[in-house]
């Protein structure tokens, strides 16, 4: 089945992985957004472990995500895991 192009209020942005804080068995390799775009690099992205898993710390893709706000306030973006994330040359 295709993936279908997400729809609004998703946003294109660029996102890196990076060694953060260990989440149980969500590992240790985190996103977040490049600075200088709509959402500070201060936010975690939640995308595919397979993505985080498969390339080295500091490759950056391009995604669609929106913001999300957990029931403590914690907002985080969010993309969807069979999304297309090409690799963006940095």
């Amino acid at each position: 089945m295709p993936v279908s192009k997400p729809r609004s209020p998703y946003r294109q942005i660029v996102i890196e992985t990076y060694e953060g804080p260990a989440r149980g068995a969500h590992g240790s390799v985190r996103a977040r957004p490049l600075p200088g775009q709509f959402y500070p690099p201060t936010m975690n992205v939640e995308c595919s472990r397979d993505m985080r898993k498969r390339h080295r710390v500091g490759t950056r893709f391009r995604v669609h995500v929106k913001e999300v706000t957990k029931k403590d306030g914690t907002a985080f973006l969010y993309t969807h895991f069979n999304w297309p994330a090409p690799i963006v040359p940095g």
